[in-house]
Order: structure tokens, then sequence, then C-alpha cells
């Protein structure tokens, strides 16, 4: 009998809860808090879209209430978008009678496209308001976001058809292309675009084009900006110039800057952000002096330019999803420069080829087992998994830091079928390498035989640099880089200062840390 009564209570009270009517909503009073008061969007370029911004809206009473309105101040016509516990609403720009239970809140997504017409012209900000309520009840949350002007690249359209540009070739001789366009010297709006001007940024969408006998240059001080799946391609016969130089203050106002095409914060050391500078074989006489680059896949891939040494000086790459610097079958001749963070490797010489590198700092700590920070290789292997051998004319490092997270980031890779002809055995004088040979896998390698030359290579230690994870590759007092180089004619270091009396390796002289 009592079990009948349990269950019989327990049925009574499934059917009184089954029978609950629709909750009763108040009209709001005009008491909902926000995360926030003010949204500030992030700088954007005109006419491309931001990232989404949240803003949470709180309703601490104990009513469950009915917002007549949530709207842009600017209404159909705001530049802003919203959604609205994933509402749309009119056009993502007003919503009516927006529920919301007590002791509850609600997600709003912020984000907008604007042009720089639309912004103040004075500041260049464009702001709106999210209004909630209306009247007596009114309450508000501001909006707004800097527009930056600037210079924009990309590919034409003909009859829907966007415009491309070649980049490489098929096994069986096919031209591979992608989108992209020649630069113009008479463009309506950007004029000479073979000279990059300072007063703008460039945003580049596709790839641009340095076809063949032009050359292209950019002076210090400029901003280039690619979109994702993006990048700059010169042609056979073409040339590229980047003429930088020391600033004087962390703005690097004097540098040539390139990176991804998204101002916001959160973007600033996002790897893979863009593609890559393509220097394609035949290409010529290139020239590279204070770059700073970062946020690529692979930032410059040079290509069997073997007819014209490349000069790269006083360059920085970081932050790249595969590679730093690419050069195959190149001839490059690099000083003080300085590549952090790759997820295959920071420099990767490959397909034989001619380099030489003086003051540099190499250093990967990508979160990887498999990364290094220099490869040297001289084949590749086809599809039918035979080895195709090309010759090493020279790789030599000098006064050079190779470094990183793993026990070993050197890698020399020779071909096991080519004659030795094709494989000059690479030179490191005076460099700080990390390579623990724990397995004694290398100790028989002829091609390693410097890891034990404690006159010429100073094995492991410790570099002191100052900030890698915010790649600041500055060495410290502590470092066992300090005073180890020779003199060898790199006479100021990629800050510009004066190397005098003893010689630090790498592309910085050492400081003394701030405590």
């Amino acid at each position: 009998m009592r079990k009948i009564f349990i269950l019989l209570f327990i049925g009574v009270a499934i059917s009184l809860t089954s029978c609950r009517e629709d909750f009763v909503f108040e009209p709001s009073t005009g008491d909902l808090t926000f995360s926030r008061d003010t949204i500030y969007l992030d700088t954007v370029f005109t006419d491309i879209g931001s990232s989404t911004y949240t803003l949470k809206v709180y309703n601490k009473s104990s009513n469950d209430i009915k917002i007549p309105t949530i709207q842009l101040g600017k209404g159909l016509n705001s530049k802003y978008r919203m959604t609205v516990d994933g509402m749309t609403g009119n056009n993502n720009r007003i919503f009516n009678d927006v529920e919301l239970l007590a002791k509850d809140s609600m997600y709003i997504f912020i984000e907008t496209t604007a042009n720089i017409a639309d912004a103040n012209p004075t500041d260049f900000l464009y702001t709106d308001q999210i209004l909630f309520d209306g009247g007596i009840n009114l309450q508000k949350v501001e909006l707004v976001t800097l527009i930056q002007d600037a210079y924009f690249i990309f590919p034409n359209k003909t009859n829907g058809v966007i415009d491309t540009i070649p980049i490489g070739f098929n096994e069986d001789g096919t031209v591979i292309e992608t989108n992209g366009r020649n630069l113009s010297h008479n463009h309506p709006d950007n004029g000479d675009e073979y000279l990059f001007k300072v007063d703008k940024p460039y945003v580049v969408y596709g790839y641009a084009s340095v076809p063949n006998g032009e050359t292209l240059t950019i002076p210090g001080g400029a901003r280039v900006h690619f979109h994702a799946d993006s990048g700059l391609v010169v042609q056979e016969g073409g040339t590229l110039e980047i003429t930088g130089s020391t600033s004087a203050t962390e703005a690097l106002e004097n540098e040539v800057i390139f990176e991804g095409d998204r101002l916001e914060p959160l973007y600033t050391d996002v790897p893979g952000q863009w593609g890559t500078v393509y220097l394609r074989q035949g290409s010529v006489n290139h020239k590279i002096k204070n770059l700073t680059l970062k946020n690529a896949v692979v930032g410059l891939l040079i290509e069997n330019n073997l007819g014209a040494t490349m000069t790269i000086e006083n360059t920085q790459v970081y932050n790249c999803s595969n590679l730093g610097i690419l050069a195959r079958a190149a001839k490059v001749e690099g000083k003080n420069i300085v590549i952090n963070y790759a997820g295959v490797a920071s420099l990767a010489c490959t397909l034989g080829g001619s380099y030489e590198f003086k003051q540099c700092t190499f250093n990967n700590n990508w979160a990887s087992s498999k990364q290094v920070a220099v490869l040297v290789d001289n084949y590749f292997t086809d599809g039918n998994n035979q080895q195709q051998a090309y010759d090493l004319e020279k790789a030599e490092f000098y006064n050079c830091i190779i470094y990183g997270s793993n026990q070993i980031e050197l890698l020399l890779n020779k071909s096991t079928v080519s004659p030795e002809t094709n494989w000059t055995s690479p030179i490191f004088s005076k460099c700080q390498i990390r390579f623990n040979n724990s397995n004694n896998q290398f100790t028989n390698n002829p091609d390693y035989a410097f890891i034990n030359d404690t006159n010429q290579i100073k094995k492991n230690g410790n570099p002191d640099f100052f900030d890698i994870n915010n790649n600041n590759l500055v060495i410290g007092f502590d470092s066992d880089a300090k005073g180890f180089g020779n003199d060898i004619g790199v006479a100021f270091d990629i800050l510009g200062n004066a190397r005098l009396g003893s010689i630090d390796i790498g592309a910085y002289n050492y400081i003394v840390f701030p405590n």
C-alpha cells in the first residue's frame, strides 16, 4: 500500500509540472548590466571585415523580462552587424521583443565592415551604439572602430573570371596559376606600383606579381599586409629591392614590414596568416635590407637564382607555419639575419646551391619534436622514390647561433646516390649550435666532424636570449655566444650597434638585461 501511495504522489507531481503554463515575461525596466560599457573593435582596413567581438548582457533581477528593442543606433544604415543569442533579427541590426530569463544572461556578437569615408575625418573613428529599450529605460553600449586607409592591390575580374598569374609547373610541364595580377606603372588608384609609398600601408589580395624586366622597390617605412592565401611573386627576369634602414625606436619606423591584414592584437603572432614572398627561378639581383616579415606560411621562398647572388641583411623572420627562409638551388649571402619559430625549419638550404651566412641567429622554438633551426640538403625524392641530386657548392656559417628547443637543431642531409662532387661539406666557424648527439648516430658521420672542434664550435651552452616567446633574441651577459666570434667584417649588429673589441656571435651584441 505504501508503494502505491509513493507512485501516486510522483504521478501527481509530474502531471502538475507538465501542465505549467509558459513563463510570463515582464517589460524590462532598464536594469540590464553589461560585461563592457564600450566595445573597441581593433583597427581594421577600409572595407575589410573585423574580428567578432562579444558583449554579455545580464538580467540580475528575479523577473523574466522582455526587452522591447535591441538595435544599433544608426539602424539599418549602421556598418556594424550583430547577432543576439543566435538570432539575426532585421538584417543583423534591429531586434524586437527579446526575452531574457531571471538571473540569466545572453551573448551579443558584433562585427563591422566600414570604409574610410564612413569614419570621422579628424580621427578616422567609426562609432555607433547598441541601444536597449528606449525612453526612460534606454541603456547604451558604445561601439568604436579605427578605420585605416590603404593602397589595395588585388586581381582584376573580367566577366566574372578573376585574373591569374603563373607560379610554377606541374611534373608534366603544365603551368600552375594562382589568383593575382602584374603590378602597374600607372594604376588609377595606386599610381606607380613598382615604387611603394609610405604614406599609407598596402593590402594585397591574391599574389602581386613582378614580371620580367621590372624591379619592385619597397623603401624603408613601408608596411605591406597580405590577405589569407596571398603574397608576392617575382617572375623570371624580375627583381625585388627592399631598402629599409636601422630604426631608432621599437616602432621600427625605418624598417619594411610584411605581415597579415588582421590588425587586432589577437593576430599579432599567429603563424600562417598569408602565403609567401616567392622569388621564382630566373629572377635576379634581389636585395633585401631591414625587412621584418612575420606570420606567413613560408617567409621567403628563393628558387634557383644561381646566376646572381641574392643579399639579405638586417632581416627578421618570425612565426612562419612552415619555413622561415626556404632556398632551393639558390645563391644567397646573408648578414644579421634573425629567424625564430617555424613549423619545419627556420632556415632550409635545399636542392644544393651556394650559401654564406655571417652573424646570424637561427633559432626555432616551435612546439614540435621534428623542427630544426637549420636544414641543409642537396636532393629531393621524386614520386618513384628516386633521389635527384644537385650540387651543393658551399654552405658556410660564420659567427652564427643555431639553436632551439630540440636536442638537435642542425640537420645535414646528403644524397645517398650522388657522387661526392655534388656535396661540399658545410663549414661552421665560430658558431654556437644546439646538438646533443645522445645516441651517437652522428659520431662517425664526417659531415658532422665539426661538432667536436671546440675552437670553432660552442656546442649547446646557453645563448641567454632575452625573450624567445616574443621574438626578442638579444643575448644577455651570461650568454655563451658573448665574445666567442672572430672579426669577419660585419661592423654593426642588426640594431646598428658597433661591433668593437671582442666579437659576440649571432645578430645582436649582448646587453645587460634589466632585473
